[in-house]
C-alpha cells in the first residue's frame, strides 16, 4: 500500500466571523494542495494572504469553516500526528529562564525519550543549528533573536519529525545566519524529510524550495516547479569566459543574421548576499580566535572548511557569572 502524501488539502477554507458570528473575513478559500515526500515546499505570500492560517489548520490549531485537512493520512491535531511532526512557529514561545541544553531536554521528556537518548539527541541538535558550549549554558531570557530561532528550530527536531512545518524560519537572522538556516534545511531535506515552509522574502524561497504556492487573500493564485515558473522561455542566454570585443562582435552579427532580435549584452552580476558573505567571511579570516581556550572550533557540528557556519564568529564573549542574572540579550550573527 502507498504511503499517503505528507500533506493534502481539499478545498480547505476559513472564515472568520464578528461577534454576532456574521462572516467577516475570508482568510483562506478552497485551498487544494498537495505535498510529496521529501521535497520542500514554499508558502508565499503577502501578509494577511492565509499563510499563518494554513499553517495552523494543519497543527489542528484552528478547525476549518469547510474543506478537509490531512497530515500523514490523519486528521490535524491527532497524538499519532503531532509525534511525527515539528512545528517552528514564527515567534518562538519557550521558558526563558530554561538554558539551550534544558530547553530540548524538555522537550525529549515531552516526547517520552529517555535519559540517554534526551543526552544523545540534545548534543546532535545544538551542533546541528549552531548553539557552542557557552550558549546551550545560557538561559534563554538572554538569548538574541537569532539565537532564539536557532533553539526554536532545535526544539522542532526533537522527535525527528517526518514533517516539518517552519513559519518565517529566517524572521530575524542577518545574512550569515539566514545563510546557514537555508543550508540546514537542504541538509534536512537531504535526510528525507519533507518541509512546508511559510515566508515572504522571496530569495529564502526561491534558495531552497523545490515548489511554491503563491496565495494572495486567502487563494492559491499559482503553483508549481520553483525553475518551471521563473523560466524566461523566449530569451536565450549565453554565457562565456574570454570573449575578446571582436569575438563579441561576431557572435552579435550571427545572432541578427539568423534572426534574433538582441535584448541586451551585459556581464552577469552576484547576488548582494554572496557578496556579503565573501567580504564578511575575509574579514573574519583575518581575526584572532579570542574564543578562549575551553571553547570547540566549528561547533557548529556539520559545517565545512571554508562554509559561512565555519566562519561564524562566537556567539558572545565569556563574561562573569556574577553579571549573568538579568543581563540584557545581546545581538549575535545567528
Amino acid at each position: 500500500m502507498a504511503e499517503p502524501k505528507p500533506v493534502v488539502t481539499e478545498g480547505l477554507t476559513k472564515i472568520y466571523g464578528d461577534f454576532w458570528g456574521r462572516q467577516k473575513v475570508h482568510a483562506l478559500v478552497g485551498l487544494d494542495l498537495g505535498l510529496e515526500r521529501g521535497e520542500i515546499f514554499g508558502l508565499l505570500g503577502p501578509n494577511g494572504s492565509g499563510k499563518s492560517t494554513t499553517i495552523k489548520l494543519l497543527l489542528g490549531l484552528i478547525f476549518p469553516t469547510a474543506g478537509r485537512a490531512r497530515v500523514l493520512g490523519l486528521a490535524p491535531g491527532t497524538t499519532a500526528v503531532n509525534q511525527r511532526i515539528g512545528y517552528l512557529p514564527e515567534e518562538s514561545y519557550l521558558h526563558r529562564f530554561l538554558t539551550g541544553g534544558e530547553t530540548v531536554d524538555f522537550y525529549g521528556r515531552l516526547f517520552g525519550l529517555d535519559r540517554r537518548e534526551r543526552r544523545r539527541r540534545t548534543d546532535e541538535l545544538l551542533d546541528l543549528v549552531g548553539l557552542d558550549d557557552r550558549a546551550r549554558a545560557r538561559q534563554l531570557r538572554e538569548y538574541s533573536k537569532g539565537m532564539s530561532r536557532r533553539i526554536g528550530l532545535a526544539q522542532a527536531l526533537v522527535n525527528d519529525p517526518e514533517l516539518l512545518l517552519l513559519d518565517e524560519p529566517t524572521s530575524g537572522l542577518d545574512p550569515i545566519g539566514t545563510h546557514e538556516m537555508k543550508d540546514l534545511i537542504l541538509r534536512l531535506k537531504s535526510q528525507g524529510k519533507t518541509i512546508l515552509l511559510s515566508s515572504h522574502l522571496l530569495a529564502d524561497v526561491q534558495d531552497v524550495c523545490d515548489r511554491i504556492g503563491i496565495l494572495d487573500r486567502g487563494q492559491l493564485r499559482e503553483i508549481g516547479r520553483v525553475r518551471d515558473l521563473l523560466l524566461v522561455r523566449d530569451i536565450f542566454q549565453l554565457q562565456a569566459r574570454g570573449v575578446t570585443p571582436q569575438a563579441r562582435e561576431a557572435i552579435l552579427a550571427a545572432a541578427r543574421k539568423a534572426g534574433a532580435d538582441i535584448v541586451a549584452t551585459e556581464h552577469p552580476t552576484t547576488t548582494l548576499e554572496d557578496l556579503f558573505l565573501r567580504v564578511v567571511g575575509a574579514e573574519a579570516k583575518g581575526r584572532p580566535d579570542v574564543r578562549g581556550p575551553g571553547s570547540k572550533p566549528g561547533a557548529t557540528g556539520a559545517a565545512a572548511p571554508g562554509s559561512p557556519a565555519a566562519r561564524r564568529e562566537p556567539l558572545f564573549e565569556p563574561e562573569p557569572q556574577s553579571r549573568r542574572q538579568g543581563r540584557a540579550t545581546t545581538d549575535d550573527h545567528g
